[in-house]
């Protein structure tokens, strides 16, 4: 039972860290065109 005491605020925390990880990512521009993406893969072995 005194685990529970370590777990819970180390979840909390994990799971801060993720949604920080997740603003980041959309604050940096990281999901603005993920198809222009998709296709410079193909468009690269053309050269």
């Amino acid at each position: 039972m005194d685990i529970l005491f370590i777990l819970v605020p180390l979840s909390v925390v994990m799971g801060l860290v993720v949604l920080g990880g997740l603003w980041w990512a959309v604050y940096r521009g990281q999901f603005e065109d993920i198809e222009e993406e998709g296709r410079r893969i193909f468009e690269e072995d053309k050269e």
